[in-house]
């Protein structure tokens, strides 16, 4: 399910989504800060163009409305179970808390996700760089 081919195997690995081999990002750590949101221009291994025109992301934030959702549920329902009463405060206070802890991973996951959409898995863009990607 996770192997190279797949769009879950590129999406997990932070991988270029033609080739499978070249990272997305400069640092492609799902939880570190550092660089976090650095991509890299192209794929180092078959060239293909990670932002394609400008503002190409902006879809990736319906994206990322989704991934955040995730964690502050969990939060909520991990308040719910130890609480007599979630209030209105503690429910910021658990979407604040998932949105530090997580912002890296759904920032890029969201990206990674959104480029995915779009570029399909050629198993031999690694070989032909210049095919196409441009």
């Amino acid at each position: 399910m996770l192997g190279k081919g797949s769009k879950l195997y590129s999406i997990c690995k932070l991988k270029c989504p033609r080739c499978h081999e070249g990272d997305l990002f400069v640092n492609n750590s799902l939880l570190g800060y550092r660089k976090m949101s650095q991509m890299l221009d192209h794929c180092p291994v078959c060239k293909q163009i990670y932002e394609p025109e400008p503002g190409y992301y902006y879809g990736a934030m319906f994206v990322s409305y989704g991934l955040t959702t995730g964690p502050t549920l969990a939060i909520v329902w991990l308040m719910m179970l130890f609480s007599e009463e979630v209030t209105v405060l503690m429910f910021i206070g658990a979407l604040v808390l998932s949105l530090l802890l997580f912002l890296p991973a759904i920032f890029k996951l969201s990206r990674a996700i959104w480029i995915n959409i779009f570029v399909s898995y050629d198993p031999e863009a690694a070989k032909n760089p210049q095919a196409r990607g441009h």
